[in-house]
């Protein structure tokens, strides 16, 4: 089992900025993995009232003010809103930040070269944090998120792993180039709404053939977790697999055929498209700020 010195060292500290649905997920991960103990992780919240339940949930520090618990940290997570990464940035050039720490932002459209900016130090050649950028997604819940992550400028192989480690933790993690992050959130990071779209739907159509909801709902739903397990496990092409299921004269290839009459490839890939335009925009908006 991995120890907490493995990840952090000594006297360090890991903090988490944003004490919403994906940083408690996180937090639980790591605390779960047996990455850090409860003494080295703090986290902050935008009210008293939600510091207070977040320690008392989680077993943890939690701040509002956390200028003093920056100073040790040797990991920050920041989970915030985009819009609110000015206000972060502010709080933490208050901060005597080691100049080896290592940040990660799970911001959307915010690139590393924006975040870089933020925590650049006045005379622009000294030593400044290192960025390693995240884009996870919400079945981080239940220990079946995806996360891909890339490197800001000063990001080595070294930050990248501890990176890997920390969103393992909640399920599968992969390195990218930086240029399809966008792309990325688009597609998994959004990904979940689409597949619950789905299952809605696929749930009403089973009801229209007679089912009860709740046998329909499961039967869609565990049918979906089988596939997709069916695609990692096997490392077939889902046309492969499909054509397993499909035989000559049967059911499913009527099904099929409906399916592309309505263009749900198209409008699959429309989806994708458009949520990409909307995160590059999120992106500016950001910079903007």
């Amino acid at each position: 089992m991995t120890t907490p010195a493995a990840l952090l060292e000594s006297g360090r500290t890991l903090g988490v900025i944003g004490s919403g649905v994906m940083g408690q997920t996180l937090i639980k991960g790591l605390l779960e993995a047996g990455l850090v103990t409860r003494r080295q992780i703090w986290a902050t919240a935008k009210t008293q009232e939600s510091c207070d339940e977040v320690a008392e949930t989680l077993g943890i520090t939690a701040v509002r003010d956390y200028r003093e618990a920056a100073a040790t940290a040797g990991i920050i997570l920041v989970c915030v809103k985009p819009a609110q990464i000015g206000a972060v940035s502010a709080v933490l050039r208050e901060s005597s930040l080691r100049a080896d720490v290592l940040m990660i932002s799970i911001l959307a459209g915010v690139s590393t070269e924006r975040l870089e900016s933020l925590l650049r130090p006045a005379e622009n050649d000294g030593p400044r944090p290192v960025w390693v950028r995240a884009i996870p997604n919400t079945p981080c819940v239940v220990r079946q998120g995806m996360t891909a992550i890339c490197g800001g400028s000063d990001a080595t192989a070294r930050h990248l792993a501890l990176a890997e480690r920390i969103f393992s933790s909640v399920g599968r993690c992969t390195v990218v180039e930086e240029h399809y992050c966008n792309a990325i959130t688009a597609l998994s990071g959004s990904g979940p709404a689409y597949m619950y779209l789905m299952m809605e739907a696929l749930a009403d159509a089973g009801v229209r053939v007679g089912l009860r909801r709740h046998v329909a709902l499961e039967l869609v739903a565990q049918t979906m977790l089988g596939s997709a397990r069916m695609v990692l496990d096997t490392g077939r092409h889902p046309a492969s697999l499909r054509d397993d299921v499909t035989t000559p004269a049967g059911c499913t290839i009527g099904g099929l055929l409906m399916l592309e009459d309505g263009k749900i490839r198209s409008v699959l890939a429309r989806a994708v498209e458009e949520a990409t335009r909307i995160v590059e925009q999120l992106g500016k908006a950001a910079k903007a700020g």
